[in-house]
C-alpha cells in the first residue's frame, strides 16, 4: 500500500518510523524486553509512533541502578538519533547530532523523551556524586554536563553501530502501512503495527547484538 503513499507522506513516515526503531533496536540491544512498534501517519503529516518496552527490571545494588539509569537514558535519546538516519544527507548512516538535538528540544518532535531524560540525569548525578553541595550551582552543572556527554557519545555510537539494523527494520515497518478505513469521508490515514511476535521472526531482530552501558564513577 505504501507505493500509493504521497512522497512528502512516505518521508515523514520513514522518518518517524526510524525514531521508533531507533527507541527498539537500542533498548533490545541494552537487555530491556520489548514488544510491538506501531505508527500512524496522516495527509497532513501528523503522526503518532510508539514501541512498546518493558521498563522492570531487578536492580540490587547501586551500581545496577546506576547502570539501568544510564542504559535508559540511552533507548530515549536514541529515538532521535535514530530519527536523523533518514537524512538523505547521511548515505553513510551517521547520526546528524545538532538535528537530534532539534528534534530533541521540541523542533521536530520527541519533547517527552527530552523531559524523561532531563529529570534522569538529575536522579543519576543525585546517585553518581553524593557528596556535591546542593547549594553548588556550578559544580552541579559541571556534573550533569560529564553525564550529558558521556550517555549522549555512547549513544552515538550504539546508534552507527545499529544503523543498519534501524534502517531494515524502520522500512519494513512502513512497508507494511495500509490504508485507514473512513466511513463517511474520505481516507487520509496510514498505519501500522508490527506485534512483537511479528518482530521476533525477523532475522534483522534475531541479529540484534547484547551491548552494555557501564554506569556512572
Amino acid at each position: 500500500m505504501t507505493n500509493k503513499m504521497p512522497p512528502a507522506m512516505r518521508d515523514h513516515a520513514l522518518q518517524i518510523a526510524h525514531h521508533e526503531m531507533g527507541h527498539y533496536v537500542v533498548a533490545r540491544a541494552l537487555g530491556f524486553a520489548t514488544g510491538g512498534v506501531s505508527l500512524t501517519v496522516t495527509m497532513d503529516l501528523r503522526h503518532q509512533g510508539g514501541a512498546s518496552i518493558t521498563l522492570a527490571r531487578s536492580i540490587s545494588s547501586m551500581d545496577a541502578m546506576k547502570a539501568y539509569l544510564e542504559a535508559r537514558m540511552v533507548v530515549l535519546l536514541a529515538g532521535a538519533m535514530g530519527q536523523t538516519l533518514a537524512s538523505k544527507q547521511s548515505p553513510k548512516k551517521t547520526v546528524d547530532k545538532s538535528k537530534a538535538a532539534a528534534i530533541l528540544k521540541g523542533a521536530l518532535g520527541a519533547e517527552q523523551d527530552y523531559a524523561k531524560i532531563r529529570e534522569l540525569r538529575h536522579l543519576l548525578r543525585n546517585i553518581a556524586y553524593p557528596d556535591t553541595d546542593p547549594a553548588s550551582s556550578d559544580g552541579i552543572t559541571a556534573e550533569l554536563k560529564v553525564i550529558t556527554d558521556r550517555v549522549w557519545g555512547r549513544t552515538q555510537k550504539i546508534v552507527e553501530e545499529l544503523a543498519d539494523t534501524i534502517s531494515e527494520l524502520a522500512g519494513a515497518l512502513v512497508d507494511g502501512m495500509v490504508i485507514v478505513e473512513q466511513w463517511g469521508r474520505a481516507a487520509d490515514t496510514y498505519e501500522v503495527v508490527l506485534t512483537g511476535e511479528m518482530l521476533e521472526r525477523l532475522r534483522a531482530v534475531q541479529a540484534i547484538p547484547a551491548l552494555t552501558v557501564a554506569s556512572a564513577s
